[in-house]
């Protein structure tokens, strides 16, 4: 019989596991804050524990390991890139920041990607399965661990589409804000998703205070789908009114994300429609250069002509930003170290 995720079960599950086994309730928060406060990774360095509690935590239930395969380091800003693996052999990425204002993490919500977003690494052998709430949790454990610094913000950015895993996409938000655990502020966390109407919609009634970011990429409807197959189940209007649905329930500005492909989506027609179709919006848009992966032939502009893109939009009204470039002597990508190593590369 497969033993039971415990790091993917909340306080309150815990408490119901602990007196199903006879145990005292208060075992639970015991245990808790050492899965996620001491970050323990086996059941023997629960110290306050009895012994004969250890050992049935032992025979029921796993603490489910990410182990480190490769870190890369950037030489130009300290940006560090990890491949985890997991309990089955899959990889993730996850990828440390480090800012005047706090250490960020980028990390994945799912083993492969089935989005299909053309610029993007993580979705080329498509998705293998979704990681579980302890997984996502246990990237950002395993660097704390390793860096001995506390985690500041988190970014839910990495291989995968989040809201394709919405049970335990929410979960891992609610167990890492939770004040028993690493009590990372909502308001820190940021979940990027490709414009999946229905969990935009659901999300916004969780009563959560996370930053949604929308995956844009496109100015039109028809712009999108030539990057993003996404956009052909659900059309850039409806998305654009979910996200609108979102910041009305949740008071939380929105996000957008702009991959900028040279000859592709950032021409002055581009710019002008960007301004069109933001400029209602309550917004910030990140200008993303993208980042060239081996398998596309997409490059970014080059620093003049993005920063001419960015006061086009500036002129027009639009809160915009073109995102500081981290880890690009790397393989700074989503998915790109993953699918390097996979292939033997």
């Amino acid at each position: 019989m497969e033993k039971k995720d415990i790091a993917s079960c909340t306080l309150e599950e815990l408490t119901e596991e602990m007196v199903s086994l006879g145990e005292k309730a208060f075992r639970a928060k015991q245990i808790y804050q050492w899965l996620h406060v001491k970050l323990a990774e086996s059941f023997e360095e629960m110290t306050n524990l009895p012994a004969a509690l250890r050992k049935k935590l032992d025979a029921d239930y796993e603490i489910r390991k990410v182990e480190m395969v490769q870190e890369q380091v950037s030489k130009k800003d300290g940006t560090r890139k990890y491949l985890f693996c997991l309990k089955d052999g899959n990889m993730v990425e996850s990828v440390l920041m480090k800012y005047r204002h706090g250490n960020s993490v980028c990390i994945s919500s799912q083993a492969g990607c089935r989005m299909g977003c053309r610029f993007c690494a993580s979705t080329l052998d498509g998705l293998e399965r979704n990681l579980t709430a302890s997984e996502m949790l246990g990237q950002v454990y395993r660097i704390q661990r390793m860096t001995r610094e506390r985690v500041h913000n988190i970014v839910v950015m990495g291989t995968g589409e989040p809201l394709d895993n919405y049970e335990n996409f929410v979960r891992f938000i609610r167990m890492v804000s939770d004040e028993n655990g690493l009590h990372i502020s909502q308001r820190n966390l940021t979940a990027s998703t490709c414009g999946i109407v229905p969990g935009i919609l659901r999300l916004a009634e969780e009563g959560l205070q996370i930053t949604l970011a929308l995956s844009l990429h496109g100015s039109t409807q028809e712009k999108r789908k030539k990057l993003m197959p996404v956009a052909n189940k659900y059309p850039l209007e409806e998305v654009l009114d979910a996200c609108h649905t979102y910041f009305q329930k949740t008071g939380r500005r929105i996000t957008f994300e702009y991959s900028l492909v040279r000859g592709v989506n950032d021409g002055d027609e581009d710019a002008r429609e960007l301004s069109a179709l933001l400029g209602h919006q309550n917004c910030h848009l990140n200008l993303i250069p993208v980042n060239p992966i081996r398998e596309r032939n997409f490059e970014k502009p080059d620093k003049k002509s993005a920063l001419e893109f960015k006061n086009k939009l500036e002129k027009n009204g639009i809160n915009v930003t073109i995102r500081r470039e981290m880890g690009a002597d790397i393989d700074g990508a989503c998915g790109q170290l993953r699918r390097k190593t996979m292939q033997g590369v």
